[in-house]
């Protein structure tokens, strides 16, 4: 159930609906719109009766959501949620008009490597930074990340660049130390389903990139944002990364339609992976055209300075000057989706190239 307040409602109302709330046994979320706030009810003793609350003085009704997902639905808040994100003097959006893009290295692999990356997304109009410190892999026997001495780096990295940054955390007890050095806490596929974590970063007050399980449904990914939404943390930001499916021709498949089925369901943010998503450096580039095309928020590619030379995912990692020419490709299909990037001119013309 959501208690949609009047425009007018002051804040001792909405305060009271809150209490009331709690006072039955539920939790009380207070969602502010642009055109409404919102306070929506979780937990589960019982049922509840919508004239329970429509009495209340500066209630307008009390809607029940037939979403299984409630805080992450477009029932709740029906205005797409825009995310902000660290570095005060400059902040990042993710959701508004202007694209977010995250690259970096799959892994901090040393100082040189780091900077190396970093210097050169920074140069081609990237504003955040992604590179894993922990690195949860298939086999037990591959770069594991440098733990506590990548996060150092990325921290200098921060200093240097004014890059916002992105890294993994594995598993709750990790997370305290993640949060000390990151701006955003991502989630990975294998732990889209890891309750713990998800509760955890739920109580984090840094916001949370979730990546998309393997083999998830778009109702089973939406139940994992609330996981995270319901512990109080709605700064969440989705992101499509490739599903697995019988083709042989691509690591995974990048699941494009996931995008608008999300926009209609949902007002989290969302980005594709398209690194990931293809685990082909060639495949890279188009797929992100086609993301950025269909109404993605952004993205999130792999660039590192040699990739042949890669610890971790080489073989999917754009050189920088692959990264520099997709930059300039998606600021132009930007300006035809009304949308723009850090580098965006009055009048994109660049022509899209392989």
């Amino acid at each position: 159930m959501i208690i949609a307040m009047e425009p007018q409602a002051t804040e001792e109302q909405i305060q009271a609906v809150c209490k009331k709330i709690e006072a039955l046994g539920f939790r009380a979320h207070t969602i502010r719109g642009v055109e409404r706030t919102v306070v929506a009810l979780t937990g589960i003793p019982g049922q509840l009766d919508p004239e329970e609350f429509e009495s209340l003085p500066g209630v307008a009704e009390a809607l029940l959501i037939t979403k299984p997902y409630k805080l992450a639905s477009r029932e709740t808040k029906t205005e797409d949620s825009v995310i902000q994100v660290g570095l005060s003097d400059s902040p990042v959006t993710i959701g508004g008009q202007e694209l977010a893009v995250i690259a970096g290295p799959c892994a901090v692999e040393s100082r040189e490597q780091t900077f190396a990356a970093a210097a050169a997304v920074r140069q081609a109009g990237a504003r955040l930074f992604r590179g894993g410190a922990f690195k949860p892999r298939t086999s037990p026997y591959t770069f594991q990340g440098l733990g506590q001495e990548g996060l150092e780096i990325l921290a200098e990295v921060r200093q240097e660049f004014g890059l916002a940054i992105v890294t993994e955390t594995i598993d709750p007890e990790n997370c305290n130390q993640v949060e000390e050095y990151t701006d955003i806490l991502q989630v990975g596929a294998r732990n889209m389903q890891n309750f713990s974590l998800l509760k955890r970063v739920g109580r984090s007050s840094r916001p949370v990139l979730l990546k998309r399980g393997i083999s998830a449904t778009l109702e089973e990914f939406l139940m994992a944002a609330e996981y995270i939404m319901a512990e109080g943390n709605y700064n969440v930001i989705l992101c499509e990364r490739g599903v697995r499916t019988f083709a042989d021709h691509t690591r995974n498949t990048l699941d494009l339609s996931v995008i608008p089925a999300v926009k209609r369901r949902s007002h989290l943010p969302i980005i594709v992976d398209p690194s990931h998503g293809t685990g082909k450096r060639e495949k890279v580039i188009p797929l992100a055209r086609a993301a950025i095309a269909v109404g993605a928020d952004g993205l999130i590619v792999e660039v590192h300075p040699h990739p042949d030379m890669a610890l971790s995912d080489g073989f999917q990692s754009l050189h920088p000057e692959e990264f520099e020419s997709l930059m300039e490709q998606i600021t132009a299909i930007a300006g035809v989706v009304g949308r723009t990037t850090a580098r965006s001119t009055p009048a994109p013309s660049a022509a899209i190239r392989e």
